[in-house]
């Protein structure tokens, strides 16, 4: 599609004023970029978004001034960190790293319930079929492995009812998949009884509309947090991590986790990562 003939769809559906997402390069030479992509926000155009304006792809590339070539994925509705290659060979090799798991992925979210120890849940999950992309799929296919480690950082009880319940209990969680299966986390999550709030494909619904009326946010609690990988010319271990959001910190408010204990917190995820 030329820019006209997209400008004239974006008319019909009333979205060529809609205003551009903030695209926060985290990193950037000449091989690779890293950005922070908001929630909500699709990687790259797909036949299911043609009600979309804007994607992580083509916002980095007009950021960087060259064309990027995505070498992971981030669910729509997660934010936090997204690697791109600047050429096809370094692409190659960054997804032959993610592929052979020497790619290391940190993220956080907040999951129904209080959690108190931390594991590895290693539960094969099927693969989840699109209707149309993934017509030709069998959907017989045999479930994959699929391993995650947890760590509960935090946990709250609010004196607000969301169910049966007369107070709601939350936890803060600490994430590291070592698989990347399609949903891994939402759905590893969700096998354990502690799913993510806002996850409205695999998590509890009248959780998600209490949370999301009580706190007035609509959002998956997810975000990819930290990332380290070996950069594909040099071989030097590349670290990255990004900010929380100003919503996750005004939620942290209202579940009562105060800056200390968040910090005990971070500081001992820390030096168990060490």
């Amino acid at each position: 599609m030329d820019e006209a003939q997209e400008l004239t769809e974006l008319e019909e559906l009333g979205l060529e004023d809609e205003p551009a997402p903030y695209i926060e390069i985290l990193f950037e030479d000449d091989d690779v970029v890293a950005i922070h992509k908001p929630a909500a926000l699709l990687v790259h155009r797909s036949y299911l978004a043609r009600r979309e304006r804007f994607f992580a792809m083509q916002l980095t590339r007009d950021k960087v001034g060259c064309h990027v070539f995505p070498v992971h994925r981030l669910d729509r509705p997660t934010s936090g960190i997204l690697l791109f290659a600047k050429s096809s060979e370094m692409a190659k090799a960054l997804c032959e790293q993610f592929a052979s798991h020497t790619i290391d992925k940190e993220y956080l979210a907040i999951v129904r319930g209080n959690m108190y120890d931390a594991a590895t849940l290693d539960y094969a999950l099927k693969v989840e079929l699109d209707e149309l992309g993934d017509k030709d799929v069998d959907p017989n296919k045999a479930a994959q492995n699929a391993v995650t480690s947890y760590r509960p950082i935090l946990n709250s009880e609010i004196p607000f009812a969301s169910g049966r319940y007369a107070t709601s209990r939350y936890a803060l969680v600490h994430l590291s998949p070592h698989t990347g299966r399609k949903h891994q986390l939402r759905r590893h999550m969700a096998h354990l009884r502690h799913p993510i709030l806002g996850d409205t494909t695999h998590g509890d619904g009248k959780q998600n509309k209490f949370f999301r009326d009580h706190f007035g946010v609509n959002r998956l609690w997810l975000i990819a947090k930290k990332l380290s990988f070996n950069h594909p010319r040099t071989g030097e271990r590349v670290h990255i991590e990004t900010e929380l959001e100003q919503e996750w910190l005004d939620l942290f408010e209202g579940l009562g986790w105060q800056e200390e204990a968040l910090s005990n917190a971070n500081n001992a995820i820390q030096i168990a990562d060490n």
